[in-house]
């Protein structure tokens, strides 16, 4: 079953980032949680402190010292999360992608998993101009989305920048959120697959816990499917759950 996600997720090699909202740290610590091999966790934007349950060992310097700590770190030690100190309180800094790629190749990590952008706790979500931040040789992207959204009112409760939700989706703030507008967002260049450059993505429609909701999200799926190239499959999810794997739709 661990072999099974890694491979599905083709998070057993390489840089692997996770974008979107509705379980992104989720959906990465599970991985991180099953890979078996040498393994770096850490973020480019401003992240949560790494969850206890994980069993790494942290490191949290500043970006002059990160590499020299890692390295030494890793001389002891298979699973490694870092980041960098933060002013803002119950939150560590997201490091600069460079450093991020220099880390994972000088130190020949199998995987590094990378928070690469932020949502608030939200369901759903598109990236600003600055977004996502991944290093230049991603592996893999992981966009995470939440099927919970379909049948919301679109706003700043169930999205993280509502009004580029509504760009992307080509809707307008205040409308309900349909499984149309999910694939549009997951198969655009301006949402989910922003900044992918030549990486494999797979796309996650999360907290798919009921028949419903795995309607909704087979058909916002299918949908993504029929508009990008980019997607050979999605995978239809509740990542904290004991299995994980609801379903995966593919062309």
């Amino acid at each position: 079953m661990d072999d099974d996600l890694l491979s599905l997720f083709h998070a057993r090699k390489g840089l692997v980032c996770f974008v979107g909202a509705g379980g992104k740290k989720t959906t990465m610590y599970r991985l991180a949680d099953v890979h078996p091999g040498r393994i770096a966790l850490t973020a480019t934007v401003f992240t949560s402190p790494f969850r206890k349950r994980l069993r790494v060992q942290e490191v949290i310097t500043a970006p002059q010292a990160l590499e020299a700590e890692v390295r030494a770190c890793a001389r002891k030690h298979r699973r490694i999360a870092y980041a960098l100190p933060s002013d803002k309180p119950a939150r560590l800094g997201g490091v600069p992608p460079a450093i991020v790629q220099a880390i994972h190749e000088d130190l020949e990590f199998d995987a590094t998993f990378v928070k690469a952008d932020g949502a608030r706790l939200r369901w759903i979500k598109a990236p600003n101009k600055q977004e996502p931040v991944v290093p230049s040789s991603v592996t893999t992207t992981i966009p995470v989305l939440s099927v919970r959204a379909i049948g919301k009112t679109l706003n700043g409760e169930i999205a993280h920048r509502p009004e580029l939700v509504a760009q992307v989706a080509q809707m307008k703030q205040g409308e309900t959120i349909t499984a149309a507008h999910v694939a549009r967002l997951l198969a655009s260049l301006f949402g989910a697959l922003k900044n992918t450059a030549d990486s494999t993505v797979i796309p996650v429609i999360n907290m798919v816990e009921n028949r419903e909701q795995q309607r909704l999200a087979t058909a916002a799926a299918e949908q993504a499917l029929l508009l990008s190239e980019r997607i050979e499959y999605v995978v239809l999810a509740a990542m904290a759950a004991p299995d994980p794997i609801v379903s995966v739709i593919k062309r």
